[in-house]
Formats: C-alpha cells, sequence, structure tokens
C-alpha cells in the first residue's frame, strides 16, 4: 500500500493545531491498510475510469461542533497526492454546526477519492462527536468558570487526535502519558500504605512534576494538603461535601499560602455539571468524553465529474 506525503499547508496546519504531523499519518496509513493491506479496492478501480477527476462536497447531517478537518484533508492527500487535491474549506475546527453545513468542496482523481472517502469520514466524524460532546458539557459549566477536563480514557492510538476534538469542544486536557504527570490514584495509596506516603514517594523520584492526589474523603483531603499536593482529585462527592473541600483548600492557603487545584470526577452527568461545577472546584474530569461519545454524522456527496 503507497501512500504520499502530505502538502506543507496541511502539515503546517496539523501542527499549528498542536498535533504532530508524524502522529497523523501513522494514523491515517494504519486506517488506510485496514481497508488496502490486502490489495486495491476492488469496487472502485473496476467501476470508475483511470484519469476521471470529480467535485465533492463534505456536509453534516447532523448538528454539533467540528473537529478534524485538516486530518480528513491529510486522508485525501495521501491517497491521491497532494498536488492532485483542490479544497475549499468552508468550516474550521470548533465550529459549531447545524445540519446541512459545507465543511469543503473537494475536488480529486474520483478513485482516490472513493478511496479515502471511508477513512476521512471516519476520522472526522468520530473527532467531531467527541468535539460536540466536549462542548455540550462546557456550555452547561460556563457560568461557574470552571473548565471540564478529558482522562486517559481514549481509543489506543488515537489519544493525541481525540485531546485535540477535547480542545475543539472548549475543554482543556489532563496529562498526555503517565510521565507527564503524576496522579496518585486509590490502588497507589493502597501499594504505598497511605496519601502521605504515596506523595512522598513520587515526589522523592519525580520532585519536579506536579503530583495529583485522588481523595474520597474528606479525611483524605486533609492528609493529601497536608503532604503538599498540587492538584486533588475530588472522587465522587456529592455538591455539598465539594463545597465542604473548596472551604478546605481555601483555609489551606489562607494558613499556609499554598494554593491547591481541586477537580471533582466521578458520578457527573450533564444534568448535574452545573451544580458541581458552581462548587468551586477548577476542573471536572469526565472520561465519557473519549470513551462513549457518539459520532456526528457527516456525509461526502459526489457533484459531479469533471
Amino acid at each position: 500500500m503507497r501512500t504520499h506525503k502530505l502538502s506543507s499547508a496541511t502539515a503546517t496546519a496539523l501542527a499549528g493545531a498542536g498535533l504532530q504531523v508524524n502522529d497523523v499519518q501513522r494514523v491515517i496509513k494504519e486506517s488506510l491498510r485496514e481497508d488496502l493491506g490486502a490489495g486495491p479496492d476492488v469496487t472502485t478501480q473496476s467501476t470508475v475510469p483511470k484519469d476521471q477527476r470529480s467535485k465533492a462536497v463534505f456536509a453534516t447531517r447532523s448538528a454539533g461542533c467540528i473537529a478534524g478537518i485538516d486530518i480528513a484533508v491529510a486522508v485525501l492527500e495521501m491517497v491521491c497526492g497532494p498536488k492532485n487535491v483542490l479544497v475549499e474549506k468552508k468550516a474550521s475546527d470548533a465550529d459549531r454546526v447545524v445540519p446541512g453545513r459545507v465543511l469543503m468542496h473537494v475536488t480529486a482523481p474520483t478513485r482516490g477519492l472513493l478511496t479515502a472517502e471511508r477513512t476521512a469520514l471516519n476520522l472526522l466524524g468520530h473527532l467531531s462527536g467527541i468535539a460536540s460532546a466536549t462542548r455540550k458539557w462546557a456550555d452547561a459549566i460556563a457560568a461557574s468558570g470552571a473548565e471540564v477536563r478529558d482522562t486517559r480514557k481514549t481509543t489506543p492510538g488515537l489519544r493525541a487526535l481525540e485531546k485535540y476534538a477535547v480542545r475543539c469542544g472548549g475543554g482543556v486536557n489532563h496529562r498526555m502519558s503517565l510521565s507527564d504527570a503524576a496522579l496518585v490514584k486509590d490502588n497507589h495509596i493502597v501499594a504505598a500504605g497511605g496519601v502521605a506516603q504515596a506523595f512522598a514517594a513520587v515526589r522523592a523520584a519525580a520532585p519536579k512534576i506536579a503530583v495529583e492526589i485522588e481523595v474520597d474523603t474528606l479525611e483524605q483531603l486533609h492528609v493529601a494538603l497536608g503532604a503538599g499536593a498540587d492538584l486533588v482529585l475530588l472522587d465522587n462527592m456529592s455538591p455539598a461535601v465539594l463545597r465542604d473541600a473548596v472551604l478546605i483548600a481555601e483555609a489551606h492557603r489562607a494558613t499556609t499560602g499554598k494554593s491547591v487545584i481541586l477537580e471533582a470526577s466521578g458520578g457527573l452527568t450533564l444534568d448535574n455539571a452545573a451544580d458541581v461545577a458552581a462548587t468551586g472546584v477548577r476542573y471536572i474530569s469526565v472520561g465519557a468524553l473519549t470513551h462513549s461519545s457518539s459520532v456526528l454524522d457527516i456525509g461526502l456527496d459526489m457533484q459531479a465529474v469533471v
């Protein structure tokens, strides 16, 4: 299976979005391999003249928020060759869209266009689904000043792209990998013998990185604050308990001068998001942004042979 390099314009656009071009190309190659690894697109090769070119349009079929337009363009370029693809973009990532919104017009070799179609739509629809779900959460808590944050509950191999989609939807990213920051969870606490012991062990091993500690009770919160945590993840606490946790953190800052960021996690829904955010926590952590979002329905329609 042969793929082409990206145009400098597409590579620049991906890099400007905070994506590693090599990561995007790797994902696309693996996706195309599922269709083309054992041979060519038999249907397209047998029904479409070799030198035919066509115009097509990418358009939404449902409302949402867009993420991945340049990734879809990258698919077309890698299949058809960048010099053979003419794109006129009509929307940008992070745009809110309604059904029937045209995202881009494309002119390309018909064979390449039809071969690339499913991979381009799979990635564009998946990422736009994540952006759309994130946008709903971000809107729900906008009045509070809190932000919705993703997790590492991502599709294997797609983390960078999915976290980009979260940003398009108005969310913020948690750590990209296990080495970016420390998150001491309940199993680490058990293994280490307690909250304070776990924090001390991480701080000794990695003195320069931020350390977040997950706690289930206000008693554990006091211990985490005393240990020196930079961030505290408040797991499965009601809004009433979260408000108490915020007061405890504020008292700690008044006494020690050290501010601690609080993040709520567990039991969160769009229905209770505003109440949770209004407690004064800085972040609400929602794994469902990346592991449970529905695909945004986007289609590619051929318009004319040119």
